[in-house]
């Protein structure tokens, strides 16, 4: 059969080969965006960033790293610590977005971050409505850093950036990724 006379599936080329015409037309039939593979990479980098942030806390404990140290030494560490965990979670989380909808990992990674920010404005809206009558740590009498109010702003907007920053590359690298496995697949099924 002369690759004239075959059916040219839609969204590949002639002059492609059988395996690229396979994938283009698999990936025109079910790519885009898989809300509920961002929604399931999205819970995969929560529960991670829990137990990443206990591990730390718990080795910052153990270890005494943070013991007689300032405001701003303990702040800095803080941030460099939330940005790995951040990155590293998401980085998962796109991985696991991007294996389950198999096509078009990046956009897995940024929808898995979309959802993640969703769901922190949801929780910040509803924090903001409902008002310090259900703000659970303003009870508690936790012991307070000492850094000027003017400081903490700029620093928490700082921190603020940084973390969308490594969030949103932790999972447009962990969805790229996580498709990669599947071209890998792609590529040993029709090399035989």
């Amino acid at each position: 059969m002369a690759s004239s006379d075959r059916t040219v599936p839609e969204g590949a080329s002639a002059t492609s080969g059988v395996a690229r015409d396979a994938v283009a037309a698999q990936q025109s039939a079910f790519g885009g965006i898989a809300w509920g593979a961002a929604f399931f990479g999205w819970l995969s980098a929560t529960g991670l960033a829990v137990l990443l942030v206990a591990l730390v806390s718990a080795a910052d404990v153990a270890l005494g790293l943070t013991e007689g140290a300032s405001a701003g030494e303990m702040g800095l560490g803080g941030a460099v610590a939330l940005l790995v965990v951040l990155f590293l979670s998401y980085l998962a989380g796109g991985y696991v977005a991007g294996r389950m909808a198999r096509f078009t990992g990046f956009r897995q990674g940024l929808a898995v971050w979309l959802v993640g920010l969703v769901v922190v404005l949801l929780v910040s809206g509803a924090a903001v409505a409902l008002g310090s009558e259900y703000n659970v740590l303003a009870r508690l009498e936790l012991p307070r850093i000492p850094v000027e109010e003017g400081t903490a702003t700029t620093t928490g907007l700082v921190t603020l950036a940084a973390a969308a920053a490594a969030s949103l590359a932790g999972a447009l690298l962990g969805g790229g990724l996580g498709t990669r496995y599947h071209r890998k697949v792609d590529r040993a099924g029709f090399a035989v």
